[in-house]
Formats: C-alpha cells, structure tokens, sequence
C-alpha cells in the first residue's frame, strides 16, 4: 500500500553533486514504489532534485511552500498538489500530519529544525512514525556524534536511539519504509 513519505532536505544548489544524486536516487524510489513525496515545494536544491526523479519515476508530489518562499525557493509548479502557506509554522504543520514516515536528507539548519521537531515529537509520544537520516557521504556523522554526546551525558535516555535510523543508502530506506506497506 502506497505511504506518504515527508523528505526534508536542502533548497541550495551550491552544494556538492553526489548529494544530488542520492536525492535524484531517493525520488526515483518513492516514485517507483508508488508513494507520494510530501516536500518543502522547492524546485531548486535536492529538493527540486527528489520532486523531479519522483515525478519521473511515477510518484505523485505534494509541495508546501510558505507565500514568502515561493519565489525564493521557485515553487515547483509541476507539483501534483502545492499548497502555499502562510507561515512556516503552517508548512511544517501541513509536512508533519500528512507524512506516514519522515526521510532526512542532507540539509542546513532548516533540515536540522525539522528533524528535531519530528524526533522530539516521537520522544514525547505524539507520534510513532518511522524518522529515517540517509547519512549519505557521512554528511550526518557529526550530527550522530552529538546525538551520542547526548545520551552519554544523560541529556538523552539510550532507547532513544530506537526512535530513529540512521542508514547510508536509498536501498535501506526503502527498506525502513517497507514494514509500514
């Protein structure tokens, strides 16, 4: 049964290219699955990247972009459905009640943001949904570091680390994803 699946990820194209090719990767796969990517709304970025590969492989795109960002980011207008928000506040909303799992990506401090906001969710029991990080090119291993900083000196508990998976390919997130068919 097709998921709805939240990618949060970076809008720049000033980044390095191989993370292009694991967003155009990870488009490609939730396209062919048959699931619906719920996004930031951006064509630019591997945001754009993810849009594009999942449209191309079949997949249907929902984009939620803020009014202040839709022209800043270049709202991807090819989208199936794109909802303008007016805040950010509504746009994280919106990503988080329709996602049935949330893939991270790698991204800046809005990634970050929304990552934490969805763990911190699950910590405290407001949702059970799978938290994927796709720790591509290790882009994440200073992130998982402090996530262990964390538990080490007891500002986290160590079942928290069952709230999250951390992977380093498109074929385990795939994986991840594919109990909750």
């Amino acid at each position: 049964m097709p998921i709805n699946v939240c990618v949060y990820c970076s809008s720049s194209d000033a980044i390095d290219r191989r993370f292009f090719d694991v967003a155009r990767d990870l488009g490609a796969a939730i396209g062919q699955r048959g699931d619906t990517l719920i996004y930031g709304g951006g064509s630019v970025g591997l945001m754009g990247e993810v849009a594009r590969a999942c449209h191309e492989h079949g997949g249907k795109v929902v984009g939620v972009i803020p009014e202040s960002l839709k022209t800043a980011e270049i709202a991807y207008q090819q989208a199936d459905e794109l909802i303008v928000t007016e805040t950010m506040s509504e746009r994280k909303t919106l990503m988080f009640t329709r996602g049935d799992a949330f893939v991270i990506l790698p991204g800046g401090f809005g990634t970050l943001e929304e990552l934490a906001e969805v763990l911190v969710l699950k910590v405290l029991k407001y949702q059970d949904r799978p938290i994927v990080i796709l720790n591509c090119h290790g882009f994440y291993d200073p992130l998982v570091d402090l996530f262990d900083h964390f538990i080490e000196n007891n500002f986290a508990k160590p079942k928290h680390r069952d709230l999250y998976q951390i992977v380093t390919t498109v074929q385990e997130v795939v994986a991840v994803l594919s109990p909750t068919q």
